[in-house]
């Protein structure tokens, strides 16, 4: 295999990421394939020599959160998340997307960092920053139960932001959403 300096090749080019985030990876109902449901899906067009690190500040910047990228291969489905983490990372991207087409848009599924995910909502520190919107809201249960409601009422007031309310009035019709 021949070294290329990928960056020196490609400068000058841009490539483009279709960005989602704030939604769910959740299997189809008719055929169990993955897709994406919910949240926000965007365009970032960025210079092919842009270095990790700044395209790690101008993904924070895009969606208002410090992100974790996981990137899907070009003929991949969403079963065949690829994380990046570094230069190297986001140089083996570009050079998967370059080996199948000409014209690069990468799909790029943007989440919290796990360290983020698993906090606590009352820190020591006590700061009450804003919510992320990829909180973390267990799945529903097989059969409803009135105290699945009441979880979910009390996620809400506690400041989790959770996208569906209208199937709290399922498990617990006393819940009127504000």
């Amino acid at each position: 295999m021949v070294a290329v300096d990928y960056n020196e090749k490609n400068t000058g080019s841009s490539v483009k990421f279709l960005c989602s985030y704030g939604g769910r990876i959740r299997p189809r109902s008719t055929d169990g394939k993955l897709r994406y449901v919910g949240g926000l899906t965007r365009v970032l067009s960025v210079d092919r020599s842009i270095s990790f690190e700044e395209l790690m500040k101008k993904l924070c910047e895009f969606c208002g959160y410090t992100v974790d990228l996981r990137c899907q291969l070009p003929n991949g489905d969403l079963e065949t998340l690829i994380s990046v983490k570094s230069e190297e990372d986001l140089t083996s991207i570009f050079e998967e997307y370059d080996r199948v087409s000409g014209a690069i848009k990468i799909r790029a599924v943007l989440s919290t960092p796990r360290s983020q995910k698993h906090e606590s909502p009352s820190s020591s520190s006590g700061d009450r920053s804003p919510k992320s919107p990829f909180s973390v809201t267990p799945s529903p249960p097989n059969s409803p139960s009135p105290a699945y409601g009441r979880y979910l009422q009390s996620r809400i007031r506690e400041g989790h932001e959770i996208i569906h309310t209208e199937f709290l009035c399922l498990f617990d019709p006393s819940f009127i959403p504000t």
